[in-house]
């Protein structure tokens, strides 16, 4: 253990050249992810990458892991098995806004309320980027793009309230361009018993370049965002002096010194759901950090959990024993 301890971030990179474009979030993504790999002295050699398609999907090819690079919305069902056939393997599943929340969107849902210990990493750009700038199931409505040259009528998906709705036990936000906030939302992440949620805001710098400006540019950010720290009141503007009350299902904006302190750990993902609300507003600060992080059994634990308890009742068993049971018939 030792030796894994000393591991640097480079040593979690894989001998493939990178291949996203110049600019690309992604870079910053994968670099905090090597990051806190090293700072939480995981093994390389017991690390799981798994990933669907999209240009996010790529991930595993870059990692000095274990990696599976699935087909389009899997990556969650994969994740599952390997989680569930060895839960001592540190899993994780990468995935985009298109391929977690459109083909991708019932196994997201179902990985998330059976609470299996993933971590699950969504790169949200709002548009479809390896196939080309067409809209995705986050793209804003009234946004032209290569599918909807009029404007798309679809109305998106608030990714964090599609895991806080599924039970996620996890959920947290972060930006590609804070890469010292999104290390801290990750280390959270990986170090959480159960289902993980981060959605990364990551900027597509071809198909849909600037979507998060208004909110991640550095002269604006300060008054436009909110980190919500656990047990910290929730403040934000260029000199700390505005904050956030929450009363009830309300939220207004107070002086500093009358914001509510941020409580991700009730059972409810009432405030988490609350707050995500505010994107709705465009007078509110948008949230980040960890919305919800609440303890509950995971379906690795609890499966494994029922092997050991129908071992002892009944024995360890044998394939013949499987096969020839009285539920078995014979076709002449």
């Amino acid at each position: 253990m030792s030796d894994v301890q000393q591991l640097k971030g480079k040593d979690f990179k894989s001998n493939q050249e990178v291949r996203w474009c110049p600019g690309c979030g992604d870079y910053s993504i994968i670099s905090s992810v090597q990051s806190i790999l090293a700072e939480l002295g995981r093994d390389k050699d017991n690390v799981v990458m798994v990933s669907g398609i999209g240009c996010s999907s790529r991930f595993p090819y870059y990692m000095g892991t274990y990696g599976f690079h699935g087909i389009h919305g899997r990556a969650n069902a994969i994740a599952t098995g390997v989680k569930v056939a060895n839960p001592d393997l540190d899993t994780w599943v990468i995935t985009g806004d298109g391929d977690g929340l459109s083909i991708g969107g019932n196994h997201m849902i179902h990985s998330l309320r059976r609470n299996v210990n993933l971590k699950i990493i969504l790169f949200n750009n709002e548009i479809y980027g390896l196939t080309k700038g067409q809209y995705s199931p986050t793209t804003p409505q009234g946004q032209k793009t290569k599918t909807s040259p009029f404007g798309s009528v679809d109305a998106p998906f608030n990714p964090l309230q599609l895991a806080l709705g599924a039970g996620a036990t996890f959920a947290a936000r972060t930006l590609d361009v804070r890469p010292k906030h999104m290390k801290a939302v990750l280390k959270a992440a990986a170090e959480h018993n159960g289902a993980a949620f981060v959605e990364v805001w990551q900027n597509c710098v071809i198909f849909n370049d600037g979507a998060f400006k208004h909110w991640s540019e550095k002269k604006v950010r300060d008054d436009q965002t909110v980190d919500l720290v656990a047990g910290q009141p929730m403040i934000f503007g260029a000199e700390k002096e505005k904050g956030l009350r929450s009363e009830g299902c309300q939220i207004q904006v107070v002086s500093a010194d009358e914001a509510s302190i941020w409580d991700p750990t009730v059972e409810s993902p009432g405030p988490g759901f609350l707050m995500s609300q505010l994107d709705k507003d465009p007078s509110m600060p948008r949230p980040f950090g960890v919305f919800r992080q609440v303890e509950a059994p995971t379906l690795d634990d609890l499966v494994h959990d029922q092997i050991s308890e129908v071992t002892d009742k009944l024995g360890e068993g044998s394939l013949k024993d499987l096969i020839y049971t009285p539920d078995s018939w014979e076709v002449k």
